[in-house]
């Protein structure tokens, strides 16, 4: 009878052993290979040609920065902005600052001189065009720079360090945009990644594969101004969320148990 009782104890302090074993799998398990690789379709040594030259283009509410120049620089000082001393709060000697324009609600900025000229919708190589063309009754063969400044992408979710970015280029694609924020963690989902963009006041919403060569075609791979990338938590990710209450109340269970086992085979 007493060698029945330590087995059944024995049993029970196995049972414990092996709840908290399973329990620590659970919440170790990680995500497939298939999950986490991207362009997992691309061969090697595959050729892909791609199409996909999108360029962006001014919309509402951009800052930008136009410079006019020419050989003279007393003809072309009108068609340039600058804050004036007082306002810009620097010394006599330094440089005055120049200021950015600002697209309205009607999509215009309005220029010195030539007064609103509507650019949204239009690349910076169109724009330049434009004023060069609105430029020619007052300068001769004008140079025009144009700097898209308040250029930011935005990636949130399942990535290693979220936030708000800066582009210093005219250009990013969807890649270097979570290479900035150090790539997506082990529990971001590579397959859905969701591209939030904004055209003028309309939201549209837009998801990219990363895990097949196809996203390098979609409309979506290169960014525009202010786009947002989210990376929403892959399966793995959602359920270890799920298991987490579950697995606190079975350690708990199999604490006790074991707690249980020990205190009865001590005292025998």
């Amino acid at each position: 009878m007493p060698s029945r009782t330590i087995m059944l104890k024995n049993t029970y302090f196995i049972k414990g052993i092996f709840l908290v074993i399973f329990t620590g799998a659970l919440l170790t398990s990680c995500a497939s290979k298939k999950e986490i690789v991207y362009f997992q379709d691309a061969q090697n040594y595959e050729t892909i040609v791609s199409d996909n030259s999108y360029v962006n283009t001014f919309k509402i509410d951009d800052v930008v920065r136009i410079n006019v120049s020419t050989l003279d620089p007393t003809a072309s000082a009108p068609f340039n902005i600058y804050m004036s001393m007082q306002e810009s709060g620097i010394g006599s000697g330094a440089r005055p600052q120049q200021l950015d324009y600002i697209v309205d609600k009607k999509g215009e900025i309005d220029f010195p001189v030539l007064g609103n000229v509507k650019i949204v919708g239009l690349t910076p190589a169109e724009t330049k065009d434009l004023l060069k063309e609105k430029l020619k009754p007052y300068l001769k063969d004008p140079i025009i720079n144009i700097r898209l400044v308040n250029f930011e992408v935005t990636v949130l979710g399942q990535v290693n360090r979220p936030g708000t970015y800066p582009v210093n280029g005219e250009q990013i694609t969807v890649l270097e945009a979570i290479g900035l924020a150090n790539d997506l963690n082990i529990k971001g989902r590579r397959d859905n990644i969701l591209v939030i963009r904004d055209f003028n006041g309309t939201k549209v919403y837009t998801r990219i594969d990363l895990t097949s060569k196809d996203a390098l075609n979609s409309p979506v791979y290169y960014l525009t101004q202010n786009d947002v990338v989210y990376v929403e938590p892959n399966k793995s990710a959602v359920s270890q969320s799920t298991l987490d209450n579950r697995a606190g109340l079975a350690v708990s269970i199999a604490s006790l148990v074991i707690t249980t086992s020990v205190i009865l085979l001590t005292r025998n």
